[in-house]
This record gives C-alpha cells, sequence and structure tokens, in this order.
C-alpha cells in the first residue's frame, strides 16, 4: 500500500475492492486515526489509473455536472447515508474529535468525485459514485474489478455502448470546475 500511496499509510484500513489480479482498488479507512484525529473519508480510491480517470473527469467539469444531473438534494441525503455508516464504525471508547461531513467530508455537492466512485465501487448506495461508474463505462474506462469474490458490476452507458477505446467523449464539454482542488490525483493520496 505504501507503493500506491507514496508514504505509508496514515491509519489501519482494509482492501474491499480490487483488480481481478488482486491489485488494490479501494480501501475501508478506520474513522479516526491512531492518535485520535478523525478521518473523515472512510473509502478511498487508491488505483492510480483511475485516480487518473476520474481526476480527468473532474478537470473536464464533472462535478458541476454531477451535480446537476444527481442534484444536490439527492446528493445530500447519500452524505447523510455516508455519515452515518461511518458513524456506526467509531470505536465506542472515543472520546475525542469525530470525524464529520459526508463523502469527502462534505455535506453538500459532489466536492471529490475519486471518493463517490470509491464508496460505489465498495457497495455504497452513492447516486454520484454510480454517474461517475456510468461516464467511465461510457468512455471504456471501467476495469474488471471484484468485491472480495464477487465482480463489480458496472453500471450501462446511457446510450447502450461504451465506445470501448478507452479515450474521452464528446458529451463531457471542456467546461472546467474552476480549479478545483480535487482535479488530480491528489485527490487519491489518503
Amino acid at each position: 500500500m505504501a507503493a500506491l500511496l507514496g508514504r505509508e499509510p496514515q491509519g489501519d484500513f482494509e482492501v474491499v475492492v480490487r483488480r481481478t489480479g488482486g491489485a488494490p482498488v479501494v480501501i475501508e479507512n478506520a474513522p479516526v486515526l491512531p492518535g485520535g484525529r478523525p478521518m473523515p473519508t472512510r473509502w478511498w480510491l487508491v488505483d492510480a489509473e483511475l485516480c487518473r480517470r476520474v481526476g480527468t473527469l473532474e478537470a473536464e467539469g464533472g462535478v458541476r455536472r454531477a451535480e446537476a444531473e444527481v442534484g444536490e438534494a439527492v446528493m445530500a441525503d447519500a452524505h447523510r447515508r455516508y455519515e452515518m455508516l461511518r458513524d456506526r464504525a467509531m470505536p465506542q471508547d472515543h472520546h475525542g474529535p469525530r470525524p464529520t461531513g459526508g463523502v469527502g467530508g462534505t455535506r453538500r455537492g459532489g466536492k471529490c468525485l475519486h471518493a463517490h466512485l470509491a464508496w460505489w465501487l465498495a457497495g455504497g448506495d452513492d447516486p454520484t459514485g454510480a454517474w461517475v461508474a456510468t461516464r467511465l463505462v461510457e468512455r471504456g474506462q471501467a476495469p474488471d474489478l471484484r468485491r472480495g469474490d464477487e465482480p463489480v458490476l458496472w453500471p450501462e452507458a446511457r446510450d447502450g455502448s461504451a465506445d470501448g477505446d478507452g479515450s474521452a467523449d464528446s458529451d463531457g464539454g471542456d467546461e472546467n470546475d474552476g480549479g478545483d482542488e480535487n482535479d488530480d490525483i491528489e485527490g487519491c493520496d489518503p
């Protein structure tokens, strides 16, 4: 894991999604790091290739498009579910600061499509993660992955077919999100 992150992991984690060859794709983080510091991001995308692909989607205006297509109210509901799941995993004897916010540490909007995809890949009920997954399918960029012994079932492309060449399609336009801090692979570093 240190090779994927470029440093030693800061806290306890479990690999919950892998490529078919076994390489880690998504880790599930403990909600509190050693020493008591809160860890708001429960599921983290660590696969460099998927991080780059999602970063490209973000750089093309993906956060704003996801917010418009999924809807702020639906996203807010997902953030609440995420926060509840993370809160249930809190150690009962923890009396220090608690993580706050939902996916990517926020309570509203898309913020980090990497975090949304990670939760969706791990089996989470995240409509924004499903939106990201669909965009990857449409671009022919959805690799074979496994969650435990089961394959990850990617959604169908909106037009019913993927282009299959791994290149970006034209549906994304060239609008930029305005330099969101999560527009690159650094958004994948827990």
